[in-house]
């Protein structure tokens, strides 16, 4: 008999993934399955008085969120990613890994898995956790415990692996790069600062001062139709609606005419993938020549636009960055950029961004990301409607500066209950997610550098610290553990990621997730885990732009097959390994990890820090202003003193936790001094020297200081920024050598139908030709965007099936014929589930995960961030037949067309 019954619970279902919620809805429950899901009304169980919704007056019109949660299509179809076929049913062992004998890592990806018990796979793990400890140290277990995904809290999604490694001793910690925000994080602070993530962090106000002040809005590679669904429902895609309303300009500028485009563009103006700066320098020199900038501006807020202007007026190299140079860089013709710029120059206009996709992902990406800030500056940025506005992920890392919405009364981030990784701990040995396969792969004897601990959010001065892999007296890595294995769907380099993942070093890879998909397919032994909608737990829901809620999440439903929380996956192993009280010590705050350490079985002890690795460790975060650790843990005994503990900072004001448990959820009312909150940059535009920025002049820098004083020679982020036509490790251009082989730019956007890798398996979108183009065998394809000249040039029509494909590999797709994508570029959304024909290097994927043919390179020599867009390839028709023959076994495995591979395709022996 099953635990749940008939009820309505409520539950957040945004994919956030550390602790800070969204898209709260109300799962409804029948006969002990999921029924259906739907909205909340947060007006349900308080009035209009106690929640006081926000409004904001522009131009005789009004704005509010209303009183129902605005969830995304994702959220209701989510039930069927609960109840998909390819969830992991029971434990699994790789049937060709015996570890006592062969292990056979050539074969991961390829091999089936057989049922074992729970006991017999958690001694597994203990026993080769053991054993790699006590021959290499713990530096030798890698831990990926980060990214996007469920977000729970007491369950310990993302990295409650790393709470026991720490117990133990410590890992190798896999550090997030800012994989959302790479142009800003590596570019952009560099202009203004802005940390944490380099987008513009005063975001207060800046909804009203936009819809009260600016002509024109750019979406620059911007989406509001699509990217916030994950993270925040569909509050964006009303803004935009209602900005048309009141006459504001919306004006796109992306290589595809997007969904955002599709329904609110006045003006699209198509630029090839990765060329921004291009367009953008080539504004500057209008401006400069027709003297259409604000030069009061920069010579009171900005230092080195001499510079600058030096670059772009060709001063430097003899070529002047003119509307017509640009043209044969970006694909924009050359009396579209001078209407832009005059346009702009001549109205207020704000730039739109959902976090910034393709357009921050590419090579070289700081640079339009840079530059982007320069032109910004260049029209007095902080004036009236002239802003940068994000359209997502309001109020990340809890801040309320970051919230572009008017801002609540009080509010509350979960952290003291969260059982998972708090990034920017663990920080002992790391190695950044973007050169993960190249520290796999490195040549014994060899090392790894680079600049800074690549954690999304650290401060920009972290940038200069040099480190190295492996480090001195630690070990290379020899275990893989993750509860996120979406990394070659995902990163840049994927077919390399799966070389990495089949080397002879890696001698156990554990994977604990609740689909069999992308990475998990490479695992030694596969952990089931629970979805949230199978737990009890406590959230937030802060991202959405209505009245942010505190949520008391009861269980929905039973778990699936034999799956187990993250936080119990975890503890079976730690029980194994003698050591459970200690870790569930930490996890209650009853005692330190250091306390924990103390009372280790011996194996483990030797592992321990030293006093002065501590200090060194404590000196070293002291130095980037980030602390680390969790000073909020509370005391207590057992999980309801952690939803207790959790409740502390701001919540137990409002709402008694036994009401709390009782009503299940509470809203935090609108501040009533929101409306005092000065707007966006207003203060610094007023008063610079008493609002200084965050850079080391407090001013804009067009000259950056800070990449002078440490890289003064670097040619691909040098202190002024460039346009970088290609370098040693990246040649993606159409003008350079290999454009002649692969003529088509790829762009590869978050997709429409997922949130990165997830959702992939849910029916709904998958009956739309849009999500997925059916192939003659039946398979569904992941659409690829073919503008009609080069389509008619390749003979190609709507339906067929074509190989994208470079050096790296082969990945197939569906044709959609449209003029939706400008010429030169073909479209495929990344994200799409792995399904390896052929493995690694020069393989071939059938389910169109295109991150495999992306380049191994981070964005430059000196920031290692991910390129994952703009990249070249070349495209053509394949027969499905001939492939079916040539792969039998591949193209035959266990399919459902609704939900693409199932689990039963892996799973070869089930006793």
């Amino acid at each position: 008999m099953g635990t749940t019954k008939d009820r309505s619970v409520y539950k957040t279902l945004g994919w956030c993934g550390f602790g800070a919620g969204t898209n709260a809805g109300i799962v409804d429950v029948k006969e002990g399955k999921i029924a259906r899901i739907r909205p909340m009304r947060i007006d349900e169980k308080y009035s209009v008085d106690d929640i006081k919704p926000w409004t904001i007056h522009a131009r005789g019109s009004s704005f509010t969120p209303g009183l129902k949660t605005t969830l995304p299509p994702l959220a209701y179809g989510y039930k069927q990613r609960v109840y998909s076929p390819n969830r992991v049913p029971y434990p699994l062992k790789r049937v060709d890994w015996d570890p006592q004998g062969e292990r056979h890592p050539e074969t991961r990806g390829i091999s089936g898995y057989e049922r074992i018990s729970w006991d017999e796979a958690a001694q597994i793990c203990a026993d080769e956790i053991a054993r790699v400890i006590d021959t290499y140290g713990c530096s030798a277990v890698f831990c990926q415990g980060d990214g996007h995904g469920e977000t729970k809290i007491i369950g310990g999604g993302h990295g409650c692996n790393t709470r026991l490694m720490d117990v133990l001793g410590g890992y190798t910690c896999q550090a997030r790069q800012p994989d959302s925000w790479e142009g800003w994080y590596w570019g952009a602070k560099h202009v203004w600062g802005m940390d944490p993530v380099g987008k513009q962090t005063l975001q207060n106000n800046v909804l009203r001062d936009v819809s009260q002040n600016s002509d024109a809005v750019l979406f620059w590679g911007c989406d509001p139709e699509t990217t916030p669904w994950g993270w925040g429902g569909q509050i964006a895609s009303q803004i935009c609606y209602w900005w048309t309303d009141l006459g504001i300009k919306s004006i796109y500028v992306c290589p595809d005419l997007n969904y955002g485009a599709a329904v609110h563009a006045d003006t699209w103006i198509p630029v090839l993938p990765n060329t921004d700066a291009a367009l953008q320098l080539a504004i500057a020199y209008v401006w400069m020549t027709e003297g259409l900038y604000d030069r009061s501006y920069i010579d009171t807020h900005a230092v080195g636009f001499d510079w600058f202007e030096y670059y772009v007026l060709g001063r430097e190299d003899g070529v002047p960055k003119t509307p017509k140079w640009a043209e044969e860089k970006c694909g924009v013709p050359s009396r579209r950029i001078k209407a832009l710029a005059r346009y702009w120059a001549q109205h207020n206009v704000s730039i739109a961004h959902c976090n910034g996709g393709g357009y921050i992902r590419s090579c070289f990406s700081h640079e339009p990301g840079r530059l982007e800030v320069c032109l910004l500056a260049m029209q007095a940025v902080g004036a009236p409607g002239r802003n940068q506005i994000s359209m997502i992920e309001w109020g990340l890392y809890g801040q309320q500066n970051l919230l572009t919405c008017p801002r609540p009364a009080g509010g509350t981030y979960f952290g003291a209950a969260f059982t998972g990784h708090l990034p920017g701990t663990g920080l002992r040995w790391s190695i950044p997610q973007t050169m993960v396969p190249d520290a796999i792969l490195l040549p014994e004897g060899e090392e790894l550098t680079w600049y800074g601990h690549v954690i999304a959010g650290l401060p920009r001065i972290d940038q200069f610290g040099q480190h190295r892999y492996p480090e001195p007296g630690a070990s290379r890595i020899h275990m893989f553990w993750t509860d996120t294995p979406c990394w070659s769907t995902c990163w840049n380099g994927g077919n390399r990621m799966q070389d990495a993942l089949r080397d002879p070093s890696i001698e156990f890879m554990l994977v604990q997730h609740p689909w069999m998909e992308n990475d998990t397919l490479f695992a030694d032994i596969i952990l089931p885990v629970s979805t949230k909608l199978e737990q009890t737990d406590i959230a937030t829901c802060t991202m959405c732009g209505h009245n942010d809620l505190a949520i008391h999440e009861e269980q929905a439903v039973d778990p699936v097959g034999e799956a187990r929380t993250d936080a119990e996956c975890v503890l079976a192993i730690a029980e194994k390994l003698g050591v459970a009280e200690l870790l569930v010590g930490t996890w209650l705050g009853s005692m330190s990890v250091d306390e924990a350490r103390a009372q280790l079985p011996e194996q483990f002890a030797a592992h321990t820090l030293t006093d002065e690795e501590k200090v060194a460790a404590f000196e070293e975060l002291k130095r980037v202003g980030f602390m680390g650790g969790n000073p909020n843990l509370a005391k207590g005994d057992g999980p309801r003193s952690k939803q207790l503990s959790a409740m502390k900072g701001g919540m137990s004001q409002y709402l008694p936790f036994e009401k709390f448990v009782e009503v299940g959820y509470y809203p935090f009312p609108t501040a009533d001094d929101w409306e005092d909150d000065p707007a966006g940059l207003i203060q610094f535009h007023d008063d610079p020297e008493g609002h200084p920025l965050d850079t080391p002049t407090g001013k804009i820098e067009f000259y950056a200081t800070g990449i002078a004083e440490h890289w003064p020679g670097d040619e691909e982020r040098p202190p002024v920024p460039h346009w970088i036509e290609e370098s040693e490790a990246h040649h993606e251009r159409l003008t350079c050598d290999r454009g002649k082989d692969y003529p088509f730019l790829v762009v590869s956007n978050h997709p429409r139908w997922r949130v990165h890798a997830e959702h992939d398996d849910i029916a709904w979108p998958r009956e739309l030709n849009a999500c997925k183009v059916i192939g003659p065998d039946g398979y569904r394809y992941e659409p690829v965007w073919v503008n009609p000249v080069d389509a008619r040039a390749r003979n190609l029509h709507d339906g067929d099936i074509v190989r994208i494909f470079n050096e790296r590999g082969n990945v197939l797709g569906g044709v959609v014929v449209t003029e939706r994508i400008m010429p030169h570029c073909i479209s495929q959304d990344h994200g799409a589930r792995v399904d390896s024909i052929v493995t690694g290097t020069g393989g071939l994927d059938r389910g169109g995960a295109n991150n495999l043919i992306c380049p191994g390179a981070t964005t430059s020599k000196n920031a290692p961030g991910e390129v994952t867009n703009g990249f070249l390839a070349n495209i053509e028709k394949v027969d499905v037949q001939a492939l079916a023959a040539q792969y039998p076994e591949e193209f035959n495995r266990d399919y459902d067309p609704a939900v693409g591979l199932i689990a039963s395709a892996r799973i070869v022996k089930e006793a």
